[in-house]
């Protein structure tokens, strides 16, 4: 989380943070901390023993931790594209996005900004009710080769 609707205001961030530890069912929570969190996030005090903040991390690394977890919480749009084609279940904390596909092909959910919104969602998740999702038309990996067939026509 990095988004100022997320995380400029403490208090939202720390109901944030208190609605996903108490919700996971102790499962463990790995925080890539964006800088721009951590600024705000060092002051509230927010502990829990299955709650892993660590360092912002690689591309590789942090798609081998999302691709080996059981859904992400994000407020990053990229992200959305790269839970999409892993299958990977993502609960998107904005209430827009400018990846619709992530949410209407793939396993993204728009949830919107409101701490009060991750409890129910995550009981779906757990419930086995996400949805299966799919990988959008033409995201096979093959762009840059369909970009050298058009410029070279």
């Amino acid at each position: 989380m990095h988004r100022p609707a997320n995380v400029d205001e403490a208090s939202k961030l720390q109901k944030t943070m208190q609605e996903i530890v108490n919700n996971v069912h102790r499962l463990p929570i790995i925080f890539p901390i964006h800088p721009r969190t951590a600024k705000i996030f060092k002051d509230l005090g927010i502990e829990a023993s299955n709650l892993h903040i660590v360092e912002p991390m690689g591309y590789l690394e942090f798609n081998y931790m999302v691709q080996h977890s059981l859904a992400v919480i994000t407020d990053s749009g990229g992200i959305t594209e790269e839970t999409t084609v892993m299958g990977v279940p993502c609960i998107t904390l904005r209430d827009n996005t400018e990846r619709p596909e992530t949410c209407t092909i793939g396993t993204n959910e728009l949830i919107g900004t409101n701490p009060d919104a991750i409890k129910p969602t995550l009981e779906h998740l757990f419930a086995g009710k996400w949805k299966k999702g799919g990988i959008p038309e033409l995201w096979d990996g093959k762009a840059a080769e369909r970009i050298v067939e058009i410029l070279t026509k």
